[in-house]
């Protein structure tokens, strides 16, 4: 069973033709692109961006990605891309969930795991910065 994300944010995009095959169906690696749109949106959500965590000194790349694809975008169709904060004080952990925006049918659902890398040593931390988990808990308040 899948946590529920304490914050979320949700992207509307047209699936773009340069993003199809042949078939006019999304190649698989764009789904990965979609996920960052919604992510970056988050984590702008939470005024804890990806400009604002170089800022205070850490990288956070991506550890692990899951995805499952149930059913196919296609060329000009309108998804929806939801993402949801379900980790944060050890690492930032996010649902993804991408539909088509109109019938709300679920197309692709995944997950990531980032973690924070201190910039000038290389160092992953154990813990998140007190940046990170200050930001998350003034969203929650809000």
């Amino acid at each position: 069973m899948r946590s529920r994300g304490v914050l979320h944010t949700e992207i509307e995009l047209q699936v773009p033709f340069f993003d199809v095959d042949s078939m006019e169906i999304v190649w698989h690696g764009h789904y990965v692109k979609y996920f960052e749109v919604a992510r970056c949106a988050l984590l702008d959500r939470l005024g804890h961006n990806y400009v604002q965590m170089r800022e205070a000194g850490y990288g956070w790349p991506v550890i692990d990605l899951q995805l499952r694809y149930i059913r196919s975008a296609r060329f000009g169709q309108t998804i929806r891309v939801r993402a949801e904060l379900v980790e944060w004080e050890n690492r930032l952990k996010i649902h993804y969930l991408i539909s088509d925006a109109e019938s709300g049918e679920r197309l692709t659902r995944g997950s990531s795991v980032q973690v924070a890398v201190e910039i000038a040593t290389g160092e992953m931390q154990l813990v998140s910065p007190p940046a990170l988990v200050a930001c998350v808990q003034r969203a929650l308040e809000a």
